[in-house]
């Protein structure tokens, strides 16, 4: 396993780990396709822009 799939697969669990309510992140009561938080909501509560 090369160092990339290592820290993606990494930060992948982290944020599955985090609820939004859990960080401030408004719920508009949708179902979620993903666990956890999306990236683009990580990136709002880290202060960065997503990248794409």
């Amino acid at each position: 396993m090369d160092d990339r799939t290592e820290l993606s697969g990494f930060l992948k669990s982290r944020r599955a780990r985090l609820r939004p309510e859990d960080v401030g992140v408004v719920d508009y009561g949708g179902v979620r396709r993903v666990a956890g938080l999306r990236r683009e909501e990580l990136a709002r509560v880290a202060g960065v822009r997503p990248r794409r």
